[in-house]
């Protein structure tokens, strides 16, 4: 048995686990910390046609087809659908507005960052895995599950969630209330019927998953708070030759649960058209009704993995040699129940009309306006986010910013406004722009007479294509990887500031986009985008930047 543990702030050090600011601990209990404490105590624009660095489109970075006045449906992506009934209950997202967390992957699907395929679909040599998530309401299963159908996900590994209670949704009637002893473990013979109905129909679709879809990991969201039941599982599982291995989620911290039911209260359909202090008073009756009952992992022949307070503390019992399964606790390490916001920017104009990738020119007098401009614009807009928190009865403090740039002039001139203004400022070399390589200053013309092999290349998979000594979308996926999981790990708002390539991969990662997505997706310099985080999936906020022209490209 392993126990990880760490008091490492997360702002200011790569510290794996999370500690509770003081902040946090004297500021006075909101009304909700109050209810909780007893449960505590109790447990490319057209028009651009020279390649260089800086530009928003060009042959590498995702604006080939206008430069070069191909046919659009020469590379043009597949469309995302409406689904009118995916198997896995979740709708299929139709836009890249749109988390695509949930979206059933086809068999031969490939993700933004995976290595290499197999015939089977399965990497890594770890055959099948059913992640089973254990804990009480309010304890993060949820965003627990979807962060880790992310994360896996986009380093190639075909992972589902499967959230018991959209089962439960789907098999009660529309206009239907739920059991009054549905979550209650001594339930009446109909509710236990009901139950097992949801609990079959649930398993149903992991087995059809793993079958027919060649998936890999499937994760099994729900209280499972039994020992009895969680042994049931584990031979089912290994019936059909699926690996079990358990995370549970113990939180004893009123300020953690507090934020996780808000979460909740704001993302989970139960609780669509509520009363804000009903749906509370009713979540917490669901958590004290599983109280009385619930049973803490101790099975020692079980492969389980226990994660406190949001990763204060790792405790590993029975942990299998292999790589996926320790990437996954290398993850988790990392994780973070995020409530901060993830802001995206493009940088200033340069002083150079057409700078090419070797040069590294100063923000020019426009450039610098610019950076007052998106300097003023953020901080009104999280000062009017902070006055709405209040408003709606979060008194938690308005969250730190920290700026993240690449080692470019023009980003790192940007965000001097932030700091004239006392806010923290990091230059990170993974968030610089893709190597353009011999391509570097050539127009489209001179790609097509230069390297006209490579150019029909590009056209099949401008995601995965690389001219002679550049770099290609996938990878820079791959270089990211260190910042997409410190990105995990601080809980509070970051500002990227970033060549639009670089942008495009994190977006790609936090909205789950496709490769096919990913090269063709718009950052204008006269908007923010910023992601939400949520227990269920992201959200996406353009934030207008008023005095700066829209469809800047330079």
């Amino acid at each position: 048995m392993i126990s990880l543990s760490s008091d490492s702030s997360p702002s200011t050090s790569p510290s794996p686990t999370v500690s509770i600011s003081s902040e946090d601990h004297d500021r006075p209990p909101s009304p909700m910390a109050n209810a909780l404490s007893s449960f505590a105590s109790s447990l490319s624009p057209p028009g651009l046609s020279t390649f260089h660095a800086d530009l928003a489109t060009s042959p590498i970075t995702g604006g080939f087809a206008s430069q070069m006045h191909l046919s659009p449906s020469a590379f043009t992506p597949p469309m995302r659908t409406q689904s009118v009934g995916s198997k896995y209950l979740r709708r299929q997202s139709s836009s890249v507005d749109e988390d695509a967390v949930h979206d059933a992957l086809s068999p031969t699907h490939v993700s933004p960052a995976q290595l290499y395929s197999t015939e089977s679909g399965r990497l890594f040599h770890a055959g099948k895995i059913c992640i089973v998530l254990v804990g009480l309401p309010a304890r993060g299963k949820t965003h627990l599950a979807v962060s880790l159908t992310r994360y896996l996900r986009w380093l190639g590994v075909k992972t589902h969630a499967f959230h018991l209670g959209d089962y439960r949704r789907v098999h009660i009637a529309p206009g239907t209330d739920v059991p009054d002893d549905y979550f209650l473990v001594n339930a009446s013979p109909s509710t236990v019927i009901l139950r097992q109905r949801v609990m079959a129909a649930c398993k149903a679709d992991v087995y059809r998953f793993f079958e027919e879809d060649r998936g890999q990991v499937a994760i099994y969201d729900a209280v499972n708070p039994t020992s009895a039941g969680r042994r049931v599982l584990v031979k089912e599982f290994s019936q059909r030759g699926i690996q079990t291995l358990f995370i549970e989620s113990i939180c004893d911290k009123p300020e953690i649960i507090e934020s996780n039911v808000r979460s909740v209260k704001i993302s989970s359909p139960d609780y669509i058209g509520w009363d804000e202090k009903e749906a509370i008073k009713h979540y917490l009756r669901r958590i004290s009704d599983k109280i009385p009952h619930y049973e803490t992992l101790d099975e020692p022949e079980f492969s389980y993995i226990k994660l406190y307070n949001a990763g204060e503390r790792i405790l590993l019992n029975n942990s299998r040699v292999g790589y996926l399964p320790n990437r996954i606790v290398f993850y988790l390490m990392n994780l973070h129940i995020k409530s901060g916001c993830v802001y995206f920017a493009r940088a200033g104009k340069s002083t150079e009309q057409m700078p090419r990738y070797k040069s590294d020119p100063h923000l020019s007098d426009e450039g610098r306006t610019y950076a007052r401009i998106l300097n003023d614009t953020l901080l009104e807009h999280r000062r009017s986010e902070h006055t709405a928190r209040r408003t709606h009865g979060d008194n938690s403090p308005e969250r730190e910013l920290i700026i993240w740039t690449s080692t470019r002039r023009r980003t790192v001139e940007t965000s001097a406004e932030f700091e004239k203004r006392g806010f923290l400022s990091r230059q990170r070399p993974q968030l610089s722009q893709m190597h353009p390589g011999s391509c570097d200053g050539l127009s489209g013309k001179g790609l097509e007479k230069q390297f006209p092999e490579e150019v029909e290349l590009h056209k099949k998979d401008p995601y995965r294509h690389r001219f002679p000594r550049a770099e290609s979308y996938h990878d820079l996926a791959v270089r990211l990887e260190p910042v997409i999981l410190e990105m995990e790990r601080i809980p509070n708002d970051i500002l990227i500031i970033a060549h639009v390539s670089v942008l495009r991969v994190l977006y790609g990662y936090l909205m789950a986009c496709s490769p096919f997505d990913i090269p063709e997706l718009d950052f204008e310099r006269n908007e923010i985008v910023e992601i939400i985080p949520s227990a269920y999936n992201n959200k996406v906020k353009r934030i207008k930047i008023y005095g700066v022209e829209e469809n800047e490209t330079l």
